[in-house]
């Protein structure tokens, strides 16, 4: 068996002297920790090692373990690349282009920002079920109750009320609606200055051509962070095609190149465009242990940080002892 633990990492920032501190990440100290427990119970490999091993079948270390970072958040430059530089790591980064390029805050992020702002989450939901009721007509849009059966649902990191909010302002609504009343809660209770805010939020290609340069992988988020499964195949093509050109723009391969999806999201049309495009690799949010040479290469599922401890000195947990 060719096991491959791959963990998913987003915000990791000195939460607690932040300016959004309910932001949920995770704090630098547990990073360093968890990076120290992943030095003491894996092995890490790189983007290459993993392509290797799907493209030629070769064997991977034993507790074998690939870091992704995905977003293009600055922290991702400021402190994970140092630990990871220190410890010899090679982690595997994935941005979306257009966060980057134009300075435009990704929706899914205004949305984070916004949950961690507005502490009465029932005040979310309530504007935006006063927005529905508004434009029903406008959008041809279905009833309150049924956006929230469909997307009111409670996961893992979520009570239903947030899942809500993030799916409605993420998918459920029509395009038009849905930027503009995330637009209007962002200024409302996060900022009014959008491009400062990204500014902020996002590495710079320099930066990121910085971590293609020294040993890390820069692989495809997509180029709108869109959820791939809602768009029709044309659609589906052209945010692949314009996010590989970017990965041109920084130095990536582009002949063998992996790709992460916004949101877990893709479909049969995705997964056929991507083998047409030279797509060696495919990340989820699926919650498992991935089996290369078994496991489909372009759904392979990935671990959340909260997954592992983030003590230098835990035992093993169960995700360890099942690599």
């Amino acid at each position: 068996m060719n096991r491959l633990t791959i963990v998913m990492y987003h915000y990791v920032r000195d939460l607690r002297h932040a300016r959004y501190p309910n932001i949920k990440g995770l704090q630098t100290e547990l990073f360093h920790q968890q990076i120290a427990y992943i030095a003491k119970h894996y092995n890490p490999i790189s983007a290459d090692d993993l392509i290797e091993a799907i493209l030629n079948d070769e064997q991977l270390p034993p507790k074998a373990i690939l870091l992704t970072f995905d977003d293009a958040y600055i922290e991702h430059f400021n402190v994970v690349f140092p630990v990871l530089d220190q410890a010899r790591i090679s982690g595997c980064f994935f941005p979306p282009a257009k966060c980057v390029l134009e300075r435009h805050v990704l929706d899914v992020n205004k949305i984070h920002f916004i949950l961690a702002c507005v502490a009465n989450k029932h005040e979310l939901v309530e504007s935006i079920n006063q927005s529905v009721d508004l434009h029903r007509a406008d959008y041809q849009l279905q009833s309150i109750d049924a956006y929230w059966d469909r997307a009111a649902i409670a996961n893992r990191h979520d009570p239903a009320e947030v899942v809500f909010v993030k799916r409605m302002l993420q998918r459920d609504l029509p395009e038009a609606l849905r930027e503009n009343l995330t637009d209007a809660l962002f200024k409302k209770h996060v900022a009014d200055d959008e491009r400062a805010f990204a500014q902020e939020l996002y590495m710079s290609v320099e930066q990121i051509a910085c971590l293609q340069r020294n040993g890390m992988y820069v692989g495809s988020h997509g180029f709108n962070h869109y959820w791939l499964n809602s768009l029709p195949e044309a659609e589906q093509r052209q945010e692949i095609d314009s996010a590989k050109i970017f990965l041109r723009t920084i130095g990536s391969n582009t002949n063998r190149w992996i790709m992460c999806y916004p949101y877990g999201a893709y479909n049969e049309t995705t997964l056929n465009i991507l083998r047409e495009s030279n797509c060696v690799a495919g990340l989820t949010t699926r919650v498992a242990i991935a089996n290369i040479g078994a496991d489909d290469p372009l759904t392979l599922p990935r671990l959340d940080t909260n997954d592992l401890p983030k003590d230098a000195g835990a035992a093993p947990n169960e995700w360890t002892r099942q690599a």
